[in-house]
């Protein structure tokens, strides 16, 4: 009887430790499965699709006089939406295309028609103007751009001369993206001026911790970012060392946000 009850409790102790051990193995594998689902995905970014040609694109003339900018263009044409916005699943202006005006080190001004009221203040600035896409994307050629120091007075350019130094301008992103369709993918845009990306490049750093090395000047999609608000610094680089130039770097914050109405 002795040996019985010996035996009977040597099996009963390992079936519990298998027990117990099969228990701890179990809620391991559901924290290690868990962790995935709550890791958040880390901002990519990747070139855009090709995108609608402007070869064509001009501005022929641009003034400012008595408060008014006035553009004059060919191959182009404000506020009608680009062919191919629909196709590239980014943020698009239901009022078409436009002109980019970027003061100084301000975020642009977006403008709809080719003349239009604009206050700037006496004294020199750096201007930067380009033709613009409907999903505001630049037309990036040397003649549907200006880019000069301008010394205003009383409303008017008393003297512009053009940009001589390398520099870069910050476009895109800019403002609040709403839903889904926006949020999932936000395009990264700028212009640089007497900087040729491959013998210059752009560093972009995207909310203090992700880094990217540019060295193509074209449009880029910005994914995995976070709702609420994100920044990106923009740094015009050669032989890996900032370029000692005005506005360099330059550094933007913007808001994602759901769609309120509950939808994607």
């Amino acid at each position: 009887l002795s040996l019985l009850t010996y035996l009977f409790l040597t099996l009963l102790f390992v079936a519990c430790g298998n027990a117990t051990e099969t228990a701890d193995t179990m809620e391991d594998d559901k924290e290690t499965m868990e962790t995935p689902a709550e890791t958040t995905a880390a901002v990519s970014l990747t070139p855009m699709p090709p995108t609608q040609g402007f070869p064509d694109a001009t501005i022929t003339d641009w003034t400012y006089k008595n408060g008014t900018f006035n553009y004059a263009t060919t191959g182009y044409e404000f506020a009608v939406p680009t062919p191919d916005a629909n196709s590239l699943m980014c943020a698009n202006s239901g009022k078409g295309q436009h002109a980019h005006l970027i003061i100084n080190n301000e975020p642009y001004l977006a403008k709809y028609e080719p003349t239009f009221a604009q206050d700037l203040p006496d004294g020199d600035h750096y201007i930067l103007t380009f033709l613009s896409r409907s999903y505001h994307e630049a037309i990036k050629t040397d003649a549907a751009h200006r880019a000069v120091m301008a010394t205003v007075k009383d409303g008017s350019f008393a003297a512009t001369k053009d940009v001589t130094e390398p520099m870069l301008f910050y476009s895109r992103p800019k403002g609040t993206y709403v839903g889904k369709a926006e949020t999932e993918n936000v395009m990264l845009d700028f212009f640089p001026v007497n900087a040729p990306l491959g013998e210059y490049q752009v560093k972009a750093v995207v909310n203090g911790k992700e880094e990217f090395m540019i060295d193509n000047w074209q449009p880029y999609f910005l994914k995995g970012l976070p709702l609420g608000d994100n920044t990106v610094e923009l740094t015009l680089l050669k032989d890996g060392q900032p370029v000692d130039t005005p506005l360099n770097p330059v550094t933007r914050t913007f808001k994602l946000e759901a769609d309120p109405a509950g939808g994607e």
